[in-house]
């Protein structure tokens, strides 16, 4: 992995509304990233203006109706910084799901359940990308 990732923790902002899959995403990432979680778009918001994040992994189906996929364009289109990456998670595995999160402005669509090494691997080389490509 690329030696300035390594320098400091990646920030890294977590859209998740449930609690088991909260404390898995925090079992697998924790030592080398620093995480956020928030569950509903309001709480993103607040958390994106506050500080600048890394990367962001986002669920699709959050429990208050919010799609994931809006999320992904309002970011893409509001945030300040529109170059880290996003990694869309959904437990949806039909391919129209795949399409719009990636015409979104999602980097990479994982199926849930997904694997801690994968989800790892995946975020490590989307970070190493985006800061080579930074070069």
């Amino acid at each position: 992995m690329n030696q300035e990732i390594n320098r400091k923790k990646a920030a890294i902002l977590i859209v998740e509304d449930d609690v088991e899959s909260q404390k898995f995403f925090e079992l697998i990432l924790r030592n080398k990233f620093g995480i956020d979680f928030c569950d509903s778009q309001k709480t993103m918001n607040n958390l994106l203006k506050e500080k600048d994040y890394d990367a962001i992994i986002m669920d699709i189906s959050l429990k208050d109706g919010t799609n994931g996929v809006d999320l992904i364009k309002e970011i893409r289109s509001k945030s300040k910084r529109m170059d880290f990456p996003i990694i869309c998670l959904s437990g949806h595995v039909y391919g129209e799901n795949r399409i719009r999160a990636k015409q979104a402005g999602a980097d990479v669509y994982l199926t849930k359940p997904v694997k801690g090494q994968l989800l790892l691997n995946t975020l490590e080389e989307l970070l190493t990308t985006n800061l080579d490509e930074k070069k």
